[in-house]
């Protein structure tokens, strides 16, 4: 087998003078994923650290550099999928933490359980040994600009958007056993409604992995993209046509098509093959790619 990931830093109308870091931050988690690939570490491990990457990343809405709720909260949703049982974990609406990614892992691996929210996914966090932060901790100062303008204003168009900022974070990878496996995190869309939680906790929304086929993570407006199930119609069509990038522009079709929605999806197969597509302004993502290491990392217009 040869072990490939690919991630992505979101789908949206990605400023000229963000451009850089955007492809930087996603070169950086597709490098530490693929250094504990090759190690030989499995498929999970390579997104959850991929991810955490991101996460610690100012530039990217998800962990620290979150978009703040109407009330000023901080409020982060993960999840991780592994392809060879379809077991997932997730956490929806959860604050005072800097990496949900891990916290969504250790839902999918030590409890019988596959999603926790709000306060009992803080609680759950805290009882594992996950350390809490402050908002505080969580704020880049382009966000608390942005919220006291709303508060300003009272604006907020959520279809228009994905033309603005929608930097979910997300990746997929293949291991050396053959095992595939997602992961995406998001602090949601500026200035949603408390609890407003979105596609990318959500299993065959947000991210979906399946050893027969693949696994997909996507990005965007998250309401249409539950509509269409994205991550796993992004799986199902590539369990006919056996090439991802075809897979990808498929279900990006049916995004727009069935539902005006607007957003992108990556995808890698079993065999170690990547694929990406969208229909928002920008999306940054980064791959490495099989044995040999074959690099690419672009923000696609």
């Amino acid at each position: 087998m040869k072990p490939s990931i690919i991630v992505h830093g979101g789908a949206w109308d990605i400023p000229d003078n963000l451009v850089e870091p955007h492809e930087k931050g996603c070169e950086s988690a597709a490098a530490t994923g693929y250094d504990i690939l090759i190690a030989g570490g499995s498929a999970v491990d390579a997104v959850v650290e991929a991810v955490a990457v991101m996460e610690d990343d100012p530039v990217f809405d998800a962990g620290v550099g979150s978009v703040l709720n109407q009330l000023g909260q901080v409020e982060l949703d993960a999840i991780v999928m592994e392809g060879s049982s379809l077991r997932s974990g997730a956490v929806a609406a959860i604050q005072f933490v800097r990496n949900p990614v891990r916290i969504a892992r250790s839902i999918m691996e030590d409890t019988e359980h596959s999603m926790l929210v709000g306060a009992g996914a803080l609680d759950y966090a805290t009882r594992g040994g996950f350390r809490r932060c402050s908002v505080e901790d969580l704020l880049v100062g382009r966000e608390l600009e942005d919220y006291r303008e709303f508060m300003r204003t009272g604006v907020m168009r959520t279809k228009t958007h994905f033309a603005g900022r929608g930097d979910t974070v997300g990746a997929c990878a293949v291991d050396r056993m053959g095992h595939v496996a997602a992961a995406t995190s998001t602090g949601g869309i500026p200035r949603k409604p408390a609890g407003r939680v979105g596609d990318s906790p959500l299993v065959g929304s947000g991210a979906y992995a399946d050893d027969q086929v693949g696994a997909a993570s996507a990005t965007g407006w998250g309401e249409q993209i539950m509509a269409v199930v994205m991550s796993k119609t992004t799986v199902d069509i590539n369990r006919t046509k056996s090439d991802p990038g075809k897979a990808c522009e498929e279900a990006v079709s049916v995004l727009r098509k069935r539902v005006h929605g607007f957003g992108g999806v990556i995808m890698v197969d079993i065999h170690g093959n990547v694929g990406y597509s969208h229909n928002t302004p920008k999306m940054a993502f980064a791959y490495v790619e099989g044995p040999s290491g074959k690099r690419r990392t672009q923000t696609t217009m």
